[in-house]
């Protein structure tokens, strides 16, 4: 009888219990811990283990089928217009013959790929894939094309967001930041050539690629998976079918793939893609010195026991630099404690800076290290240089 009452009081307590949760989760769901607000933008994020294969694969049919539904085809159209035929500016020509050779607008055709990040419509791609476009259509896996927009763009980067006008879509997964090593699988999507939706694999040949002239921040994976003309802006990803980088660029002396391709790191690529959504732009630190590499001569000139750190070869006057005590001829150590290996990580250390926020700065001078505070600027544009004019020097 006693062992009854108890199983009563246990059951009844039970049905309050859950019939107290049942209320709460039906009027007041903020309060459970559990719940949050769904954000604009949602991200899937594999796992640490799960985004990591030690072990050979005999297929990547897995990867591949999880991958492709979230790799699409983007087609442009750009209207420009003819240079004017010679013979125009002759005025007997003009008599006989009119204007039926005068310039007239024609339509540029050109197809890359991208990735769709999120559910609600937006697509990662390749920032030149998109420029100057009049007119962006985006195929889906399914062979559904609609239209897109640039919600924004960064050129020093080459990526761009797209947005389309639908929901429910079958955004890929993030790999773990730096989770790539040298010897990885990698595969690449995409729509080589307008062929359609392709898959080439590879292994990571190469991390942390720098001076390649490519972009202005440069960190690339390299790989040896096919990547060809259409690629851009596809998908680079591990084992697992989570996304590892954007194809980006190739080197070739044929136009087609010879084993050296170039993707741009996930961890780039979300810091970007995820400013950009936010407020349609990406803004970077800035301090205003001209920088070069430091070579063993260099450094063995100033009496320093490694090449590590980057040489101060300008400084603007007035900017944040000049302002902090920033000289020329000072070699740049450290940003933040952070280490300069050379001018490229130099350049990706000021660019993560806040503008507005202090910065500390170690250089050494005259066989002096000196730790020198200044208030971090805002990165301007960088102007484009045309192919036929030598670049300008790099102002950090």
């Amino acid at each position: 009888m006693h062992i009854r009452k108890l199983w009563l009081l246990f059951a009844q307590t039970t049905t309050v219990a859950l019939g107290v949760l049942f209320i709460i989760a039906l009027f007041k769901p903020d309060l459970l811990r559990w719940q949050t607000p769904a954000p604009s933008l949602t991200i899937q994020q594999a796992a640490q283990s799960a985004s990591r294969t030690l072990t050979p694969v005999e297929s990547f049919a897995p990867a591949a089928q999880k991958v492709i539904p979230s790799v699409v085809n983007v087609f442009t159209q750009q209207k420009v217009s003819s240079p004017a035929h010679p013979a125009l500016q002759d005025p007997i020509f003009r008599y006989f013959f009119g204007d039926r050779l005068d310039a007239r607008p024609r339509e540029v055709s050109n197809l890359g790929s991208g990735v769709i990040i999120s559910p609600n419509g937006y697509i990662l791609t390749n920032q030149h894939v998109v420029e100057a476009a009049d007119e962006i259509q985006v195929a889906l896996a399914n062979g559904k094309t609609v239209p897109a927009r640039v919600v924004g763009s960064d050129p020093e980067t080459d990526l761009a967001v797209l947005k389309i006008d639908a929901n429910n879509l079958p955004a890929i997964t993030f790999a773990e930041s730096d989770s790539l090593k040298v010897g990885d699988w990698v595969l690449a999507v995409g729509n080589p050539f307008g062929v359609g939706q392709t898959v080439t694999a590879g292994i990571v040949s190469a991390l942390g690629r720098t001076h390649l002239g490519i972009n202005t921040f440069e960190n690339f994976i390299q790989t040896d998976a096919a990547i060809n003309p259409g690629n851009s802006g596809g998908a680079l990803v591990d084992a697992s079918g989570n996304l590892v980088g954007i194809n980006s660029a190739i080197y070739s002396r044929t136009g087609g793939s010879q084993g050296i391709g170039f993707a741009i790191p996930v961890s780039i690529a979300r810091k970007v893609m995820e400013q950009i959504i936010k407020s349609g732009s990406v803004t970077r630190g800035w301090v205003g010195v001209e920088v070069q590499d430091l070579s063993p001569e260099l450094a063995e000139s100033f009496s320093l026991k490694s090449a590590e750190g980057a040489l101060i070869a300008g400084v603007l006057k007035g900017g944040p630099a000049d302002v902090g005590g920033i000289r020329p001829g000072d070699i740049l150590l450290a940003v933040n404690g952070r280490v300069v290996a050379d001018s490229a990580s130099l350049l990706n250390l000021i660019a993560a800076l806040k503008p507005g926020e202090d910065a500390q700065l170690t250089v050494a001078r005259k066989q002096q290290t000196l730790n020198l505070k200044i208030q971090v600027g805002r990165r301007p544009m960088q102007r484009t240089v045309e192919s036929t004019q030598a670049p300008e020097p790099e102002i950090n």
